[in-house]
């Protein structure tokens, strides 16, 4: 089993997925119609693999089987990175907090 698998913590571990490029961590912050920052509630994390699965379906159009090839997962892995993905955007706009992309 891979629960108590020393240094790893609980569970199976992450299966590697194909992200062709290996950016810095970046972000973004809301800001009011002026221009200035709003007050800043916890920072939302978005990891890059989610990151990738958006810039996939999303912003190139690709279909969930198309961007799993690609990201070299399956279709169900790739959907919950999705939806994890899509919650976090949802939560950043909703509660006006910061998302910050990190690797």
């Amino acid at each position: 089993m891979w629960r108590g698998r020393r240094g790893f913590g609980p569970g199976r571990p992450m299966k590697p997925r194909y992200i062709p490029y290996s950016p810095t961590a970046f972000g973004f912050i809301p800001v009011s119609p002026s221009g200035t920052p709003l007050p800043a509630g916890e920072p939302i994390e978005m990891r890059l693999d989610e990151y990738e699965a958006i810039r996939l379906v999303m912003y190139e159009g690709l279909n969930q089987e198309e961007a799993a090839r690609r990201m070299g997962v399956s279709r169900g892995t790739l959907w919950r990175c999705l939806d994890n993905a899509r919650k976090k955007i949802a939560t950043m706009l909703v509660e006006k907090r910061p998302l910050m992309i990190v690797p």
